[in-house]
């Protein structure tokens, strides 16, 4: 009987001796693999967040800035209209004359005492400087008048009215207060000085001392204005007319021999 060798002994796997160790590895290893997942799906979600949030506020802010910006322009279109001007016409039209400008000061003093005037409280005093240009003109539809003397044209012009209001070069305008030891008043009596610049200068404009300044003046506008309307009509010539004088209504009584020629033709 032949005897049938033994089946040679099977071999182990290596692992199978570290089975339990990898197997407990394994199990801890797992919160590990959990947490570090939590942490990049939460960071993920975070900067998601942060994102749309930043995106949020960016949109807020351009929702801000145009209604900002159409407030802005509402404003601005309100006081341009606001300061459209009103336009009027003036019958027959006016023949600008002269213009003069001045600088005028203003000023005005305010005194106070109390207790029967036995206690002084001081006194304030202010003053406003400023440029201004006064325009003289005449209305073409008052009435005018032409007289002949040989060859010269005597002209009756129509009397000189001051453009108003007059111009305040308000960029120019120089201010100065000074107040008493127990006045506080000084900036109230500037604004109330400078409302009344306006009304008194038109009174200025059209008195008698800034007439006579500007008279000669118009006076040669209108003796200009008059030569012109003679060449157009072919009568400013040496054996027509040649020599113009003007006369305003205030010297309707002077004689018209001691008048001076204003234009004259000149011959030689």
């Amino acid at each position: 009987m032949n005897d049938v060798p033994p089946n040679p002994p099977r071999q182990t796997p290596w692992w199978i001796h570290f089975r339990w160790p990898i197997a407990i590895v394994f199990i801890f290893s797992l919160p590990l693999i959990g947490f570090i997942y939590f942490i990049k799906s939460g960071k993920d979600s975070i900067e998601t967040s942060a994102q749309a949030v930043s995106k949020a506020v960016d949109q807020g802010l351009q929702k801000l800035g145009d209604v900002a910006q159409r407030f802005s322009q509402g404003t601005i279109t309100e006081t341009f209209l606001a300061a459209v001007p009103t336009l009027s016409r003036t019958p027959g039209g006016n023949l600008e004359l002269a213009t003069s400008m001045q600088t005028e000061t203003f000023e005005r003093s305010d005194m106070k005492t109390v207790a029967w005037d036995y206690l002084y409280l001081g006194t304030t005093i202010v003053e406003i400087k400023v440029p201004v240009t006064y325009r003289y003109h005449l209305q073409l539809s008052d009435p005018w008048r032409l007289d002949v003397s040989g060859n010269t044209c005597i002209v009756y012009a129509p009397q000189i009215r001051p453009s108003l209001p007059p111009a305040i070069h308000t960029d120019k305008m120089e201010k100065r207060a000074s107040s008493g030891w127990a006045r506080f008043n000084a900036q109230e009596q500037l604004d109330d000085l400078q409302k009344s610049i306006t009304p008194t200068l038109e009174k200025y404009a059209g008195d008698r001392r800034h007439l006579k300044f500007v008279r000669e003046e118009c006076r040669k506008t209108v003796a200009e204005f008059v030569q012109h309307w003679l060449l157009r009509e072919d009568q400013w010539q040496t054996n027509r007319f040649h020599t113009i004088k003007v006369i305003f209504p205030e010297e309707i009584n002077f004689p018209i021999e001691d008048a001076r020629p204003v234009v004259e033709l000149r011959t030689d």
